[in-house]
């Protein structure tokens, strides 16, 4: 009995056949832009109107997880829930990396009987776990490549 392998995912994709890059606009300053129109400044940390690119990961965790739960919570407080999610996250110079990253949810659960309250919770985390893809991601850890063309 033979067992059929998934072929190896194209990395050269994104949803929905968007497209994304980074142009450099000054020095250690760049602009990510997709397909769509959307712009974001990068730079390091310290420069001021722009994000570092830790930033953006952390904030992409965040925001991935809102969006996982979002349907939970509008379902459950209502279409205009007020809901904020803090990220953090100190990085190791030394492995020049992020080994931990922090989420907190702050939602206004007071209307809910404490049971609803605790199945709502429930239902958040299993959420995020089954359909934040950012963090899943994270979780198990994205092999990176990097291609470097030396022509446009």
């Amino acid at each position: 009995m033979t067992t059929e392998q998934k072929p190896a995912p194209d990395i050269t994709v994104n949803a929905g056949d968007t497209q994304l890059w980074v142009e450099r606009t000054g020095k250690r300053l760049y602009t990510g832009r997709n397909s769509r129109g959307a712009e974001v400044l990068i730079g390091s940390v310290g420069v001021e109107n722009v994000f570092s690119p830790g930033e953006l990961l952390k904030i992409a965790l965040a925001s991935c997880s809102g969006l996982a739960a979002d349907a939970k919570l509008s379902h459950r407080l209502g279409d205009d829930v007020d809901v904020t999610i803090k990220v953090s996250g100190e990085s190791d110079p030394e492995e020049d990396r992020y080994p931990a990253i922090a989420e907190e949810m702050v939602v206004d659960l007071s209307a809910l009987e404490p049971e609803a309250r605790e199945r709502l919770i429930t239902m958040i985390h299993r959420a995020v776990d089954s359909h934040c893809t950012v963090g899943r991601t994270l979780d198990a850890g994205a092999t990176v490549q990097l291609t470097v063309t030396g022509e446009r």
